[in-house]
């Protein structure tokens, strides 16, 4: 954040690296019960039955203590059911919850940002309760495996659940995420054959997919309009072989001057695995104008934009209108401060999703073999450049030299990193911004052009191959 004297608060860097009390106990809990998952519980032997009653234990002092220790009980003796590993799914959920919450805790602290109040259970109807059931089944079916027992039998069944689920919007949210776990998990049989198990991942999806099966879980929180300027910060992109999605973090001004709150607008789109680099772009550009006016430094006008209690903008391009220059820098050093963070949905408490907007200045950069780390106030945060994505201008070198970073605070590995998503670095002895979405909305830059082009060439030819399969 901006030092005090420059009229900012400071970043307590220092609380950043003090431990959280009961985290690595939780934590531990978690990754013995993952365990005990990865191997089945089909027949669980003595070591993953301490597993799930170390779980229970962990929970003993919530409202779902009796059935997850009932279900803790039935689990070890192999007897369990699908209402046992819901209440499981539940347990291990929770636990991760309170891990997020500890650490969103201390990052308020350390920001001086206060964040709203969790947003309640939707109003949507339970809905498709026959396949949501089915989907459960499924699951049980899959933690009585265990990922070393899987095989593609057992993974296919999720195959015509998901057909019957995608069709309905209101069950697109559980029907998109087992079809991409079933998907993972195919490309991974047999288990017994696999060198590593990604137990936390699974496990996450696992326990993920098994509560939208709660008839109603998997509703979206609602959404009032909203009418004001959004000043976007950077854009965060997440690419996957299948699909890639962009999420553009901003400051929201209200038209009526209330306070300025932190807000994403996403945008995704399906993609061949031969989309790489700044072709993204070109498959995520005709469904979002705000990537345009990223690019060009733009504000944007909003009227009547739906924005969920969770901030997250239901972008609508009607809604939108490109406004005047908002350099993003600005933005960060004047408007970020003070803006209210948004409330985290329940179902959405986990550490991987925390990704809160931060602004870091007068730092020194330092590069070791431990990789990348900013000093501030004689404490050292280390630096994500993996994240950097390829289809951008910002590279991990322009980091190193930087004195201002826009960047986002995550947990990961057991320690606060900031991702960066724009810099103030000098090239060329001139002071210079680089941004990891300056080609998002198209680039006039020459390394852009070049990799537009072949983004451009290979979209083309595949198109022209799908054509001739189509006409034959």
């Amino acid at each position: 954040m901006v030092p005090a004297d420059q009229g900012g608060g400071v970043m307590r860097t220092d609380l950043l690296a003090e431990p959280v009390d009961g985290l690595d106990e939780a934590l531990a809990a978690v990754d013995a019960f993952d365990g005990a998952l990865a191997a089945g519980l089909l027949r669980p032997q003595p070591a993953q039955a301490a597993a799930l009653g170390g779980l229970a234990d962990a929970v003993a002092g919530a409202p779902l203590a009796a059935r997850a220790a009932e279900a803790a009980e039935k689990a070890a003796a192999g007897a369990a059911g699908e209402d046992h590993f819901l209440a499981l799914a539940a347990a291990r959920t929770a636990l991760l919850g309170s891990v997020h919450d500890a650490l969103t805790a201390r990052v308020e602290e350390a920001t001086g940002r206060a964040r709203g109040e969790a947003p309640g259970p939707s109003a949507g109807e339970p809905h498709g309760a026959n396949l949501l059931a089915a989907a459960r089944s499924w699951l049980a079916d899959l933690a009585r495996a265990g990922w070393r027992g899987m095989d593609h039998d057992v993974v296919s069944g999720a195959a015509r659940i998901v057909s019957a689920m995608l069709p309905d919007p209101a069950l697109r949210r559980p029907a998109t995420l087992l079809d991409g776990f079933a998907a993972e998990l195919a490309a991974s049989c047999p288990g017994a054959a696999l060198d590593r198990v990604p137990e936390r991942r699974w496990a996450d999806l696992w326990s993920h997919a098994m509560l939208l099966t709660v008839p109603g879980a998997a509703a979206m929180p609602e959404a009032g309009p909203v009418t004001g300027r959004l000043l976007p910060l950077g854009v965060d992109l997440h690419e996957h072989a299948t699909a890639v999605q962009a999420q553009v973090h901003a400051v929201f001004e209200p038209a009526d001057g209330g306070t300025p709150r932190l807000v994403r607008a996403s945008v995704s789109a399906p993609k061949p695995d031969s989309v790489v680099g700044a072709g993204l772009w070109q498959l995520l550009r005709p469904h979002m104008s705000l990537l345009a006016a990223v690019s060009e430094g733009r504000a944007m006008e909003l009227t009547g934009m739906p924005l969920t209690a969770g901030g997250d903008l239901l972008w609508s391009d009607e809604l939108a209108r490109a406004g005047e220059s908002a350099d993003a820098f600005a933005t960060a050093r004047v408007a970020l401060p003070t803006a209210a963070t948004a409330p985290t949905a329940p179902l959405d408490r986990h550490p991987a999703r925390i990704a809160v907007p931060v602004f870091l200045e007068g730092y020194a950069a330092r590069q070791d073999d431990d990789g990348l780390t900013f000093g501030l106030a004689g404490h050292a945060v280390a630096v994500d450049t993996d994240r950097i994505p390829a289809a951008g201008p910002l590279t991990p070198e322009a980091v190193a030299k930087s004195g201002a970073c826009i960047g986002l605070l995550r947990w990961d590995a057991g320690e606060f990193v900031v991702q960066p998503l724009a810099v103030e670095t000098t090239v060329r002895k001139k002071a210079v911004t680089v941004h990891a979405g300056a080609w998002a909305g198209g680039t006039t830059d020459k390394a852009g052009v070049k990799a537009e082009k072949a983004a451009t060439d290979a979209v083309a030819v595949l198109r022209e191959r799908a054509g001739r399969l189509l006409r034959k």
